[in-house]
């Protein structure tokens, strides 16, 4: 039977070496399950494959939108179900890799299809996150979406301000979106977690970002100042930066915010995969064989 295997885990646990490694055995292509790699405009902060990864094994959903698209889970499901397809018309296995927790779900389960919101919604939440922050977007969630403040992730701008735009232009709370069967898809799949100790995963985060700022994410960041304001933009890595070439922080304040801010998202990823008990995990791939795969 077909099979997908999906790695996921937190960020800079190594789950792109992985999985190179196991598309590289069985000889076959990567989709990414990362909503922020999709972007083409968006390289170092996002911590993008090498070219020499993406040339060893080819990978989808990498660079392949650019920031001024609408992309979420919905367009993702449409795009890996397409290319999965593609891969298993020349292959058995195919591999999908990332951390981004709701695009593996729409991917493996299917996601209700979400009405289109409206645009002057959208600007004006972003506007009003850019001037009063993550405390701004939590109040209005509490008051306007109740049941997504007790289920939803309130840690999470990005997805809390999709939930509210979602909640403002069509009435109804995501949450009522994300509640129908799931979907049975006609092809295996086999999920795997990456995991390390808190302390290591935290040491490489910090570490990893330092490396980012040499490679000189604060000109990529300088080369997206037009266009801060949009969706694909609110995220860890920019946000901090643009604030400081706005004045607000100084450069040492917004490189610790984005250490922060990458172990907190670390943190709410470990707690979203946690959740699933179809995924293996694997926490010393020292020891890990590719019979421990399974496959039929």
């Amino acid at each position: 039977m077909k099979t997908c295997i999906v790695i996921v885990g937190p960020t800079a646990v190594g789950k792109t070496a992985f999985a190179i490694e196991v598309a590289k055995h069985f000889s076959t292509q990567i989709i990414s399950a990362d909503s922020r790699q999709c972007f083409k405009e968006m390289n170092i902060g996002v911590a993008r494959p090498f070219e020499e990864e993406l040339t060893a094994v080819h990978h989808y959903f990498i660079s392949s939108h650019s920031i001024q698209e609408t992309v979420n889970a919905g367009t993702f499901e449409k795009y890996a179900l397409d290319k999965v397809n593609e891969i298993f018309s020349t292959n058995d296995i195919a591999v999908m890799v990332g951390g981004t927790g709701l695009y593996i779900k729409s991917f493996c389960e299917g996601i209700d299809e979400i009405p289109a919101v409206k645009e002057e919604v959208r600007q004006t939440i972003i506007t009003n996150y850019n001037k009063g922050g993550i405390e701004w977007l939590q109040e209005q969630i509490e008051k306007n979406d109740h049941q997504y403040f007790v289920k939803g992730e309130i840690l999470n701008p990005q997805r809390m301000m999709r939930a509210l735009e979602v909640k403002l232009s069509t009435g109804k709370s995501i949450i009522e979106f994300q509640t129908r069967k799931k979907q049975q898809r006609d092809f295996n799949i086999i999920k795997i977690g990456l995991e390390m100790p808190r302390e290591l995963l935290y040491d490489r985060i910090n570490k990893r970002v330092d490396l980012m700022m040499e490679k000189g994410l604060l000109d990529e960041v300088k080369s997206l100042l037009p266009y801060k304001d949009l969706n694909a933009l609110q995220t860890v890595g920019y946000t901090e930066l643009f604030k400081y070439l706005s004045g607000e922080i100084s450069l040492e304040v917004a490189v610790d915010a984005i250490k922060q801010n990458s172990r907190h998202y670390a943190k709410r990823q470990m707690t979203w995969f946690k959740k699933d008990e179809t995924i293996k995990w694997v926490n010393d791939l020292k020891i890990w064989k590719f019979e421990d795969l399974e496959i039929g």
